[in-house]
């Protein structure tokens, strides 16, 4: 595949025809001579995976991040993702090639929306997604990720109100799962929305030998909680594939995990629950904007140190139950 880039000589613009190949080896390069990492999400574009020093899902980031010793973080996510790394390193360079590539999910919740519920429930505990702005976490007691989940609320002591934000399909799956008093709130991620029931009895019926992944954020969770094979995280989902007899599996999360369960597993067939499944803010990231951001050191995330304190609470809390 060719790619068209922009060179400035003498003054001038110039298009430039080079092949995604070149652009991976040049950002692997520059990578290297800036003491860059690069981490990428599972949901991110093949090539970005490609290049990646790290691919997984927001948990495992998370700890990578952590874990690093090079000076630049350079996070193909999108931006809470990449405020969680730059909140766990405070040191650190943190950089996310678009800066538009946000969270639609995360912006359903406001930090005075947590504030409004904590005052009217004095005992209550607010637990958090990780797909939160790290002003709402600074608002609650607890952080998860779909892979933790469960962990967290059972770590809360049993008599405790929860309130569980922004995702109302996980939150439900946790309620169901923990079978604690949770109330929970009417988010909703737009692209795990679009993959309906419908969708997935038809491909169940026309591939009756397949395995039904479910990540708990899809919208079909609530009427297919009970048919679903495994419902897990997307890091849950790649490691499952790699072990089950399974020859064919209907994955029914975000589409860019696709790329690397196939690459993965080459002998198998992945069948998307819905080919409209597809995050416009991760695709926002691209491997012209990677070498962009380690050329230009942009575009640079920080949090106020204040803030950071308070929303590294339920962070460090999350982390230690994982």
């Amino acid at each position: 595949m060719e790619l068209t880039t922009t060179t400035l000589t003498n003054g001038h613009h110039h298009q430039v025809r080079v092949s995604s190949d070149q652009l991976k080896t040049e950002v692997r390069r520059l990578a290297r001579e800036r003491d860059a990492v690069i981490l990428a999400h599972n949901y991110q574009e093949s090539d970005i995976q490609d290049v990646a020093d790290f691919t997984g899902d927001s948990l495992n980031l998370a700890k990578q991040a952590r874990a690093t010793s090079a000076k630049i973080i350079v996070f193909c996510g999108v931006h809470f993702m990449a405020e969680t790394a730059a909140m766990l390193n405070p040191a650190k360079l943190v950089l996310i090639p678009d800066l538009q590539a946000g969270c639609s999910l995360a912006d359903m919740v406001v930090p005075h929306q947590i504030r409004q519920w904590k005052a009217a429930h004095s005992q209550g505990v607010v637990v958090c997604y990780v797909n939160t702005s790290a002003a709402v976490k600074a608002e609650c007691d607890y952080c998860c990720t779909s892979a933790n989940g469960i962990n967290v609320i059972e770590s809360i002591p049993a008599d405790r109100e929860i309130l569980f934000v922004p995702d109302y399909y996980l939150g439900t799956y946790l309620k169901t799962k923990t079978k604690r008093n949770i109330e929970v709130w009417k988010g909703y991620c737009p692209a795990h929305a679009v993959i309906l029931p419908e969708r997935v009895d038809a491909l169940r019926d026309a591939h009756p030998d397949a395995e039904f992944l479910m990540h708990p954020e899809c919208g079909c969770l609530t009427k297919q909680m009970d048919l679903a094979d495994k419902i897990l995280s997307t890091e849950g989902m790649v490691q499952h594939v790699r072990t089950s007899p399974a020859k064919t599996f209907i994955i029914a999360t975000e589409t860019g995990i696709l790329s690397r369960m196939q690459k993965d597993n080459p002998e198998k067939t992945f069948l998307p629950a819905s080919e409209q499944a597809a995050c416009h803010h991760m695709q926002r990231n691209t491997l012209k904007k990677v070498l962009w951001s380690l050329a230009t050191l942009q575009h640079r995330i920080t949090v106020d140190p204040t803030l950071a304190r308070r929303a590294l609470v339920p962070i460090e809390r999350m982390m230690a139950v994982s």
